[in-house]
């Protein structure tokens, strides 16, 4: 352990003990020799102000009662691991989704950096032992992404253009943003939409000409929110119309058992090895096309209008290639 970091480790001590603690404990904790652990308390003490105080009694140290919950290190303290963490949340960010906030963020990405390669004691960190594969990504507008990030922040209404992916419909929206989703490597607005008094999702990446007003948005209750916009599968917005009961294979059970289909979602193993799961949907063609990547090891079981739904999908599929000629 390098000294930034015991002294990160003694200050974490410090907040946390409301009775002095022991050299012996001190030294256990920081794995260094008595004159190492009085270098570090005289620097913790001298050169950042902290509050220490000895007791001769019990051997030990310890924050100053009162002063020791208002102190604070000065500047950035984090440990290797924690920086380590940091470095890996920002390549998700940058590669994931380049361009959205890699310049905002090329500073913070220069500084763990540095300190990355004061603990490692090496010049350059192999950031290349950090793979992202984004799934799925739409190009986005990076000015819309900030136009529209900044309303949400900043709680402004929105005027935009809006092409609808199912529709092809290009239609101007006046809305209160609420809050920015990222779902499957895509950002989603949710909003209230005022020309049609409603709640909605729109993909961000449909959006045209985002351009913040000058009127505040109109707020709505986070519950309020969950139950119209995330009580269903998926990214389809409304209340749910029914619960879908999906039976897996023993062999792909062992990889559905441990995936997050819903925050609502139902399971349970059955005697034969299959697994059984029960989520709740509004539209059921994201939730089908799920099913369907599973192919012969998955079975729609109820209800049995999903079930038929999935059994047509399933027989143009094949017609189309049994008619395809090459």
């Amino acid at each position: 352990m390098d000294r930034y970091e015991r002294i990160l480790t003694l200050h974490r001590i410090f907040k946390a003990a409301r009775h002095p603690v022991s050299q012996d404990r001190l030294r256990e904790e920081l794995e260094c020799s008595r004159a190492t652990l009085y270098r570090d308390i005289a620097f913790l003490r001298d050169a950042l102000g902290a509050p220490v105080e000895s007791d001769p009694e019990r051997h030990g140290f310890r924050y100053e009662a009162g002063e020791g919950d208002r102190f604070e290190l000065p500047g950035l303290w984090l440990t290797s691991e924690e920086l380590a963490a940091l470095m890996a949340l920002n390549e998700l960010v940058a590669r994931s989704d380049p361009g959205v906030l890699a310049g905002a963020l090329a500073p913070f990405r220069a500084r763990i950096e540095s300190l990355l390669s004061e603990h490692a004691g090496a010049p350059r960190l192999p950031l290349e032992r950090i793979r992202v594969i984004p799934y799925g990504s739409r190009r986005m507008n990076q000015h819309v992404f900030r136009t529209v990030a900044g309303a949400v922040l900043t709680r402004r209404r929105l005027k935009f253009r809006y092409r609808a992916r199912t529709t092809d419909a290009d239609t101007v929206r006046h809305v209160s943003p609420q809050r920015l989703t990222h779902y499957r490597d895509n950002w989603y607005l949710d909003a209230f939409d005022h020309d049609r008094e409603a709640l909605r999702s729109f993909a961000v990446d449909r959006i045209a000409d985002a351009e913040q007003l000058d009127k505040p948005a109109i707020d709505h209750d986070t519950q309020e929110l969950n139950k119209l916009l995330s009580s269903s599968y998926g990214i389809f917005a409304g209340e749910p119309k029914a619960w879908a009961t999906i039976r897996f294979s023993p062999r792909a059970a062992r990889w559905v058992a441990d995936e997050h289909w819903h925050s609502l979602q139902e399971s349970r193993w059955l005697d034969d090895g299959r697994y059984e799961l029960r989520v709740p949907y509004s539209n059921s063609r994201e939730l089908l096309m799920d099913v369907m990547k599973y192919g012969p090891d998955a079975e729609v079981v109820a209800p049995q209008s999903l079930r038929e739904e999935m059994r047509i999908m399933l027989k143009l599929a094949l017609d189309g290639y049994a008619s395809s000629s090459r």
